[in-house]
């Protein structure tokens, strides 16, 4: 089967995770938000450097560790000085850092996320009338993101209409996991004219 079209796109995180945990002064669950900034300590020839986040009512603050016990030679001069100066772009980068969160066992919020989604690829085959086309959405982060919702910001279609037109066969999944989702999605061509599957 050829495609008219193959678009890929890819999830992207538009801030820092944000922490649900206990907090000691507030005495309940409360969200820990990132202050894009660092905090360094060196003992010996030794290194720790953490992201300090913390709560969004009381300040609080909980260290997630990035280095620990780390000899100064080992960690790049440029990102040591970035550490020092308590660079926005690095901290914001770190906030987003699955890794960093599972290292550290902090719960992450899925339901603060704030993402968007971009288009990296597409390319034309050509073909007249029904055809279909291959998307492909990548989640580099494995962002809990469900799979309608997936589908349905690539098309630009509401969930209800994602689950009517997998039902009638016009949206496929041929692989799905938690980084990966790739469909193909039956079009009309008109005059050149893309079409969203109608209902």
């Amino acid at each position: 089967m050829s495609y008219l079209k193959k678009i890929e796109y890819e999830i992207t995180l538009k801030d820092s995770f944000w922490v649900v945990r206990n907090c000691p002064k507030c005495g309940r669950k409360t969200h820990y938000i990132n202050t894009k900034k660092f905090r360094v300590n060196a003992n010996g020839n030794k290194l720790d450097v953490w992201l300090i986040y913390q709560c969004a009512e009381c300040k609080q603050t909980l260290n997630l560790a990035i280095y620990e016990r780390r000899k100064a030679s080992s960690i790049p001069r440029e990102e040591y000085q970035c550490f020092l100066g308590n660079d926005e772009q690095l901290a914001e980068r770190y906030g987003q850092s699955m890794q960093l969160f599972r290292e550290n066992k902090a719960d992450i919020d899925w339901g603060r996320l704030q993402y968007g989604i971009v288009k990296v690829h597409e390319s034309i085959e050509g073909g007249e009338g029904r055809e279909r086309i291959l998307v492909t959405v990548k989640n580099p982060d494995g962002l809990k993101i469900r799979l309608e919702k997936q589908i349905a910001m690539v098309l630009g279609l509401s969930r209800d209409q994602v689950k009517k037109l997998m039902v009638k066969g016009e949206i496929e999944i041929r692989e799905h996991s938690q980084y990966l989702l790739s469909i193909e999605v039956a079009v009309e061509i008109n005059q050149g004219v893309i079409r969203k599957p109608t209902l």
